[in-house]
């Protein structure tokens, strides 16, 4: 805005210039032709009293006294056969001692012709002498014939260029300045506009999308004037902010209590589910005999209960990440988690192939390793629970630069792109009807939704974390990378889904370039 501002006053400036010295012009040219015309007629005059056969011969009042320099003069004589102008001439020399006829100097024959052309009209007009420039001519009747006389207009014409020159000077001088004082008056004048703007970027610095937000950012009162452009702006600003803050905080308090009753739901749920696990369990080896369809149905009453237990501790787990709670700090290599995870994932999932890249070095980072190892096992478990058997699932750890960086890689069909934004939702899920895990299928663990099938894989998972669709198994991974300063991100195509997991190094690593370096690793398969 400061830039168009600013070219609007040059251009305006520059309109100003070009009205003001078009018309300048052209009044002075109007005056200065007047002027000429006046002299024009007195020369005619005098020239038409003299005599014929006076001094200097007919064409002696070209050079008489009162002449300006450069006049031209002819004699023109009536004949019955039409007007025949004798030889013009031009004052060309006022040297006192010189007499008028030496003064003049014969016009040659196309000037002659031109002067002849002028309407003899008794008003004067602009004519071109051929090697003489332009000149305003005018004719007077005498007696014996008529009288042009004509002045030259090289003087007006240089006073009018002298004029130009000066005008486009001054414009240019008038423009540059209003260019320099415009950008610094609109520089002044934008200040508070800038202050909002300052106050408006700041707030959107700020991390609006969780936790407890106090917005104290706003406009100072100095620019809130309501009777200026610029103070409607920062009022505005003002009242949106406090609108904006009382929505965060409404916000926040709501998080708040749905957080508490999550945590207080799911810490008195677990008393009950452990007495509906322990009473099945004691009815299912009790001394009386039960039938097939009692024990099938404690069999399925303990199952689903112990899946309720997986689903309340998660969300416990949620609701204390949540509220922050403070996770155990120490130095943990990831090396060892992996290969306790990946023979986990291998024991409960027999029908894929587990592949270990682990780096020469100690992988180290910073955090909780039980929370760490539980990230693990819910990246494993989905692989395994969402790709058909014999896919090939990588799990590998390498450095980059300051980072060590985890990833998950399937050669399975892949995430869908419609559920891919959405993986790390709490509770997101795919197509239920596909889902081969209890409680449907869970896009929240799993690289590849969309083509899982029950298989017995699946059903020797449950317990372990792997198959189990809760909805929240990658939004825990979410949760505890978070808590740990790192960031995960997923990228799927047919054939190629990798889960990355990148969280702050320990310390660089010793010597040696960064980046991975296959191990003479172990390739666990179901053989194995």
């Amino acid at each position: 805005m400061r830039g168009r501002l600013v070219v609007s006053s040059v251009v305006l400036t520059a309109v100003v210039c070009a009205v003001i010295g078009t018309v300048t012009t052209i009044a002075l040219r109007s005056y200065l032709h007047g002027q000429l015309d006046d002299r024009l007629q007195a020369a005619a005059v005098r020239s038409a009293g003299t005599p014929r056969h006076g001094p200097g011969g007919a064409l002696g009042f070209v050079a008489m006294p009162g002449q300006d320099l450069g006049t031209v003069g002819a004699r023109v004589r009536d004949a019955p056969d039409g007007d025949a102008p004798v030889r013009g001439a031009v004052f060309v020399d006022d040297a006192p001692r010189l007499s008028p006829a030496d003064r003049a100097e014969l016009l040659t024959p196309a000037q002659d012709s031109a002067l002849a052309a002028v309407p003899r009209d008794g008003r004067a007009h602009t004519v071109d002498l051929p090697g003489l420039g332009a000149y305003r001519v005018d004719s007077v009747r005498t007696p014996d014939g008529t009288v042009v006389v004509g002045l030259p207009l090289e003087s007006v014409r240089d006073t009018l260029g002298t004029l130009v020159v000066v005008e486009l000077c001054v414009a240019a001088a008038g423009v540059a300045a209003s260019g320099l004082a415009g950008a610094a008056m609109v520089r002044i004048a934008l200040r508070p506009l800038r202050r909002v703007a300052a106050t408006a970027t700041r707030v959107s610095e700020l991390r609006l999308d969780r936790g407890e937000v106090v917005l104290h950012e706003r406009v100072p009162a100095a620019d809130t004037d309501p009777g200026t452009e610029v103070g409607q702006v920062g009022g505005a600003l003002n009242r949106l902010l406090g609108h904006v803050g009382s929505a965060l905080a409404a916000r926040h308090a709501s998080e708040l209590r749905v957080r508490r009753f999550v945590a207080d739901a799911s810490h008195e749920l677990r008393t009950p589910l452990a007495s509906i696990r322990g009473y099945a369990e004691l009815t299912r080896r009790g001394p009386e005999p039960t039938g097939p369809a009692t024990r099938h149905a404690l069999g399925r009453i303990e199952a689903e209960a112990e899946r309720m237990t997986g689903l309340v501790e998660d969300l416990l787990l949620l609701a204390r990440l949540d509220a922050g709670r403070p996770l155990a700090r120490q130095d943990v290599d990831l090396s060892p988690l992996v290969v306790d995870a990946v023979g986990d994932a291998r024991a409960a999932a027999r029908g894929h192939a587990w592949r270990l890249e682990l780096p020469a070095e100690p992988a180290t980072v910073t955090g909780d390793g039980a929370r760490l190892h539980q990230v693990l096992v819910n990246l494993l478990g989905n692989a395994a629970a969402h790709t058909p058997p014999g896919t090939t699932v990588t799990a590998r750890v390498r450095r980059q630069g300051a980072d060590v960086l985890l990833e998950v890689a399937d050669d399975g069909p892949g995430v869908p792109a419609a559920t891919l934004p959405h993986v790390f939702e709490r509770f997101a899920r795919g197509d239920a009807s596909r889902s081969r895990a209890p409680g449907g299928a869970d896009t929240g663990a799993g690289t590849g939704s969309g083509a899982a099938e029950r298989t017995p894989a699946g059903d020797a998972a449950a317990g372990t974390g792997v198959g189990a669709g809760t909805g929240l198994g990658l939004a825990i991974v979410a949760a505890v990378v978070a808590a740990h300063r790192g960031e995960v991100t997923v990228r799927s195509a047919p054939g190629a889904t990798v889960f990355a997991v990148r969280l702050p190094a320990t310390r660089p690593p010793g010597g040696g370039a960064d980046g991975p370096r296959p191990l003479p690793a172990p390739v666990l398969t179901a053989d194995a």
